[in-house]
C-alpha cells in the first residue's frame, strides 16, 4: 500500500487520486503515523456494499441448491471425528 505525508498530498493531490484508482486505495500520515485513507470509489463500494452476514449467506446458498446435502450420505463422514476422549488437560 502506498503511503504520503499530508503534506505530500496537499502538493499532489491529483497524482494520489490517480494512484488510489488503480490500487484501491492511498494511506495518508501524519509524523509517520497512518492518519486516513484515501480509496477509491469501488473499494468503498465493495467495503460499505450491503453484504448479507454469515447466516443470510448459508441461507441464499441453500436456497441456490448450493447446501442442501443432497447426494451425501451418513456413511461418507462416518470415522471422519475421532471418538477418543482427548487429551487430559489440568484445570
Amino acid at each position: 500500500m502506498d503511503s504520503y505525508s499530508i503534506a505530500q498530498a496537499r502538493d499532489q493531490l491529483p497524482a494520489l487520486i490517480h494512484r488510489a484508482e488503480e490500487s484501491g486505495r492511498v494511506q495518508l500520515t501524519r509524523r509517520g503515523k497512518p492518519v486516513a485513507m484515501i480509496v477509491s470509489v469501488a473499494h468503498y463500494e465493495r467495503l460499505s456494499g450491503s453484504q448479507p452476514d454469515w447466516w443470510e449467506a448459508v441461507e441464499a446458498q441453500r436456497a441456490s441448491g448450493g447446501l442442501s446435502g443432497e447426494g451425501f450420505q451418513y456413511e461418507e463422514f462416518e470415522g471422519l471425528r475421532a471418538r477418543d476422549p482427548g487429551r487430559s488437560v489440568e484445570l
